[in-house]
């Protein structure tokens, strides 16, 4: 159980990739862009590294809309999930789907299973400013398996643009806006963590740090490689 939630926020902290394009300031939907992040644990160690590419961007009405490939491999290099998921923007604001977030793969260790997912998507505008607070998102989820029914619930809230800082990374230096969220997420067992992002114009975000519930750190990630 603990796996599943801990892959589950894997995928969370790294929602938010990099872009610079007509249709949103944070979130790539350039064709054949490609980057890598990093995860580390609590003791700054590599514990997943996320690939994505984008394969795909085409119009759908008024909205602009790309399709991710998303590949993640655990500290060692064997791979874990092997998915993709769209997102799409109007202009004024991208929105992420949760629903193509969630990377069946992951619930290998259950069996065979039926689930149905619910929920508000997580989205990120263009005009970011110190003091903004964002909208709340969520996700509900409820899983079958041989007769036994089983819910998870995320809810990220709290989102606010609380300043600005520099971070630097190995795709370079960035004036980034730092951007905080409380997530709880319960599935058998409530998890309730903070996190705090470091986004810039050009490059989305650059770095992430998750926080325990006393304030210890469970896990980060970084903007390791960038390629359009």
């Amino acid at each position: 159980m603990k796996k599943l939630i801990y892959t589950f926020c894997l995928l969370f902290i790294t929602s938010i990739g990099v872009s610079q394009n007509d249709c949103n300031k944070y979130y790539p939907l350039n064709e054949g862009t490609k980057f890598q992040i990093t995860v580390y644990d609590k003791k700054e160690k590599p514990s997943a590294i996320l690939d994505y590419e984008i394969v795909n961007v085409r119009k759908s009405g008024g909205d602009k809309i790309g399709t991710i490939n998303s590949k993640m491999t655990d500290g060692n290099g064997k791979q874990i999930s092997d998915t993709s998921f769209d997102v799409s923007c109007n202009g004024e604001v991208v929105s992420i789907d949760f629903k193509s977030l969630i990377n069946p793969q992951i619930f290998e260790q259950f069996g065979n299973m039926d689930y149905e997912i619910t929920g508000t998507n997580l989205e990120w505008p263009n005009d970011l400013s110190v003091g903004q607070k964002l909208p709340d998102a969520t996700m509900d989820m409820k899983i079958s398996m041989s007769g036994i029914n089983m819910n998870m619930s995320v809810e990220i809230t709290d989102r606010k643009v609380i300043g600005k800082e520099t971070i630097t990374s190995p795709a370079g230096s960035f004036n980034c806006f730092v951007v905080t969220s409380t997530t709880d997420m319960k599935m058998g067992m409530s998890q309730h963590s903070t996190s705090k992002q470091w986004i810039t114009e050009k490059m989305g975000t650059i770095k992430s740090i998750n926080y325990d519930k006393g304030g210890k750190v469970t896990g980060s990630s970084l903007l390791t490689k960038f390629e359009e």
